[in-house]
């Protein structure tokens, strides 16, 4: 593929992955904990987009606070950024991916933007989702991807395809998106098909992006532009003008842009995905023993099934429990029935009130 064919990839590490407390904390969240493996989510990120022959170098987007982690762990695995964009302030991924498109050099560079906290075990399925989608985001379609559902889930959003595209082998024109649904609406949405779990996972152009941003929240554009004008650079990293960024509306790319836009389309792929969520979904892409514990650390499990169980240091033993989550680091340790980790906020809410 000549060079300036190829997708750049652009990672959103931004993020505090505060359901996963106490192991995610705001000092090193979600993203870089090796959670599934010697690697951590934000390495397997960069891995996945590693292809020399279907992308190019990324672009970071991420908190100032962790930059030093955030380029230690790319030296790790080899991935050289074309740009590291901290953000001064956090105003949610529209914003974000605005700093990105601007940053392109060639306007017309299809870009691949990727939440850098997510788990793929499929990766060839992935890539070949991209490959079959490029041919769109060159003819200036915005491309989502939606994930194969396996379940009605109430966590996640929803898009509903809509009509095949022509010349397209695999993908649909958009027909809606769906906030994340009650349960008897997840149901029905399965029933019917045609509807999949968006993974907030996009290919389009830099200024298929940009223009769109322009038609549906030019404030938010403005924003970002004066900010990368007014930038401070040093080597790779960009640190955008903080009080320009900081007037951008806080929007996600789904409110401010994929629900408005109308060459929207949406690329069916089941590549093994998990948003890696909470305690729950780790649970589920983790490997369990013979009484279907996940167990990690120093853990004995006695007559005890069905549990997920962590510890970096004291020894945790059960006799008799079944389907806990229980995690323990450093001096905090939580305990929660399974299927009640979306609960792990409102314990953060009390032991912030407390303090």
């Amino acid at each position: 593929m000549p060079e300036n064919d190829l997708v750049t990839p652009v990672i959103l590490s931004g993020g505090s992955g505060t359901r996963l407390w106490p192991v995610s904390t705001a000092d090193r969240p979600k993203q870089f904990l090796n959670l599934v493996g010697p690697l951590s989510l934000f390495q397997l990120t960069l891995q996945r987009c590693q292809q020399d022959n279907l992308f190019g170098s990324p672009i970071i987007v991420g908190g100032a606070g962790h930059a030093q982690l955030a380029e230690d762990q790319m030296d790790e695995v080899g991935s050289g950024p074309m740009a590291h964009i901290l953000e001064p302030c956090a105003r949610n991924t529209a914003p974000a991916i605005a700093l990105a498109a601007l940053a392109c050099e060639n306007p017309q560079t299809p870009i691949l933007v990727m939440p850098s906290d997510h788990l793929i075990k499929d990766v060839n399925a992935f890539q070949n989702a991209v490959r079959q989608s490029l041919p769109l985001a060159k003819a200036r379609w915005l491309v989502t991807f939606g994930i194969q559902p396996t379940g009605p889930e109430t966590g996640y959003g929803y898009i509903q395809q809509g009509e095949a595209l022509v010349g397209s082998v695999s993908s649909f024109a958009t027909r809606k998106f769906v906030e994340k649904p009650n349960r008897e609406y997840a149901e029905q949405m399965l029933s019917d098909g045609g509807y999949f779990w968006n993974a907030g996972i996009f290919l389009f152009r830099a200024d298929s992006y940009l223009a769109a941003l322009e038609e549906h929240n030019p404030e938010m554009l403005r924003a970002a532009t004066k900010a990368m004008e007014n930038a401070d650079r040093t080597g790779t990293r960009i640190l955008p003008d903080e009080q320009s960024f900081a007037d951008a509306p806080s929007d996600s790319i789904d409110y401010a842009v994929m629900e408005k836009a109308e060459k929207v389309a949406v690329t069916p792929v089941n590549p093994g995905w998990s948003d890696v969520g909470s305690w729950d979904s780790l649970f589920e892409v983790l490997t369990a023993d013979e009484q279907n514990n996940v167990l990690a650390g120093d853990v004995l499990a006695v007559n005890s099934h069905d549990n997920l169980i962590q510890t970096d240091g004291i020894r945790v033993a059960t006799y008799g429990v079944d389907n806990l989550i229980i995690v323990s680091r450093d001096d905090q340790i939580m305990i929660l029935p399974r299927g009640q980790s979306q609960n792990v906020k409102k314990i953060l809410m009390e032991m912030n009130r407390d303090d």
